[in-house]
């Protein structure tokens, strides 16, 4: 059971796969902005208590596969990691 979330009173494991792509496609995501946009995405989900199970950050879209706690809105942490702020 180390995978379950435990609180005082529940046990939870929410995982979602979030998929997002670049305006038209465009091949933006190379080089240090594909370093960046991928520490970002591991500094702000640390921040959130959010555990990183599996992420790509490829030239045009980003793949991330993450287990989240229910205290947090996942349409509120899509637009963290996307860098709208809720």
């Amino acid at each position: 059971m180390e995978d379950f979330r435990m609180s005082s009173n529940a046990v939870s494991w929410l995982s979602v796969h979030i998929v997002w792509e670049t305006k038209y496609l465009y091949h933006l995501l190379r080089g240090d902005v594909q370093v960046r946009c991928r520490d970002l995405l591991v500094q702000i989900c640390n921040s959130e208590n959010v555990k990183i199970l599996k992420g790509v950050v490829s030239k045009d879209h980003v793949h991330v596969h993450i287990e989240y706690p229910p205290s947090i809105s996942i349409s509120n942490l899509v637009k963290r990691l996307k860098g709208e702020h809720p």
